[in-house]
């Protein structure tokens, strides 16, 4: 594992059972709030030890597999907890890790960005 805390070491984040009172925010496609959400998550999984599962600096290892599993799952859960419905309809996947999800929503926002600048280029072009 490449981060200073070892998941067997780092039971912090597992004392988070309301993921709401820290972000209080729905991540949502129609309210373009994803750098306020962005900025929140990243900001609490820094404080909890755990934003190696988002930058993708923490990896398993045969020893500590279990444990960074549990890691894991915590912080999917918690952006399951902070997304909207139709936003968790297209990034839920089996087998995903945290930071798969983390890329799949960034990707949606990205693209969702480019696709709106496009648009507005189309519609204020001189006819």
């Amino acid at each position: 594992m490449t981060n200073s805390t070892s998941p067997s070491t780092n039971k912090k984040p597992f004392s988070i059972s309301q993921i709401k009172a820290y972000i209080p925010i729905t991540l949502d496609m129609n309210k373009l709030n994803y750098q306020a959400w962005r900025e929140l998550f990243e900001t609490h999984c820094t404080c909890f030890g755990v934003l190696g599962h988002l930058d993708g600096t923490s990896s398993s290892t045969p020893a500590t597999a279990k444990e960074w599993k549990e890691h894991d799952g915590l912080v999917k859960m918690w952006i399951y907890g902070t997304i909207s419905e139709s936003i968790l309809d297209t990034v839920l996947k089996t087998k995903a890790t945290a930071r798969d999800l983390w890329l799949s929503i960034e990707g949606l926002f990205r693209d969702n960005k480019e696709a709106r600048a496009r648009n507005l280029k189309t519609s204020s072009a001189p006819l």
